[in-house]
C-alpha cells in the first residue's frame, strides 16, 4: 500500500476531527498527497450527494442533516478499511454516538486551535448554518460543548494555531509515524 503510515497503522483510516473553520479540509488534502493516499472530506461527500448544508439545515432541519451526515462518515470509515484514506469530518459529526464507535477503528487525529484562530476564516463564511448571527460567540459555545467530545476521542491531538499547510502536514505525518510506532511497542 503505497504512502500508507508504516508500522501497524496501514489500513487505519487517519480522520481527522475539531471545530469549524479549524482547517480540517486543507491538512487533510495535504496530508493524504504527502502520503500518496485518498483524502474524503465528508462534508463535501453530503454536498455532492444531497445539496449544500445550509439547504438541507433549511429545508430538513439539523437532525436530518446529522443522520445524512454519520451515514457519510460511516461510508467513508469503511471505504478507508480497505484503501487506507486521510477523512476530514464535520465539526459536529463527533456527536453521533454510531460514529464515536466507528472512530475506535480509526486513528482520530484532533486539530487544535481556539477563535482567535478561526475568526478571520468564519468571517469571510456565511455559509455555516449554526453561525447564524453573531458567529464567534456561537462558534464559541459549540466549541466549548465539543472540546471534550474532540478531546477524549483523539489519539493525537496537533495545535495548528501557526505554520503553513504545509509545515502542519509534515508535522502531522510525523506524529502518525510516532504514533504508530508506540502503537507498535504496546501491541508486542
Amino acid at each position: 500500500m503505497a504512502g500508507a503510515i508504516p508500522d501497524g497503522s496501514v489500513g487505519r483510516p487517519v480522520v481527522l476531527v475539531g471545530p469549524m473553520a479549524v482547517g480540517k479540509s486543507a491538512i487533510g488534502q495535504q496530508l493524504a498527497q504527502q502520503l500518496s493516499i485518498p483524502f474524503v472530506d465528508t462534508d463535501a461527500v453530503v454536498v455532492a450527494a444531497h445539496g449544500s448544508i445550509a439547504d438541507i439545515f433549511a429545508g430538513r432541519g439539523e437532525h436530518a442533516f446529522r443522520e445524512i451526515e454519520a451515514r457519510a462518515v460511516a461510508k467513508a470509515i469503511e471505504s478507508a478499511k480497505n484503501e487506507p484514506a486521510v477523512i476530514s469530518l464535520g465539526g459536529g459529526a463527533v456527536l453521533d454516538s454510531g460514529t464515536q464507535q466507528l472512530l475506535g477503528e480509526c486513528t482520530v487525529v484532533y486539530l487544535e486551535c481556539d477563535a482567535e484562530t478561526v475568526a478571520d476564516r468564519i468571517a469571510r463564511n456565511t455559509g455555516r448554518p449554526l453561525l447564524q448571527g453573531d458567529a464567534m460567540s456561537r462558534w464559541e459555545a459549540l466549541f466549548a460543548t465539543r472540546r471534550p467530545v474532540y478531546e477524549r476521542l483523539a489519539d493525537i491531538v496537533l495545535d495548528v494555531r501557526s505554520g503553513s499547510i504545509a509545515e502542519i502536514g509534515l508535522l502531522l505525518e510525523e506524529r502518525l509515524r510516532q504514533h504508530a510506532a508506540l502503537k507498535e511497542e504496546v501491541e508486542k
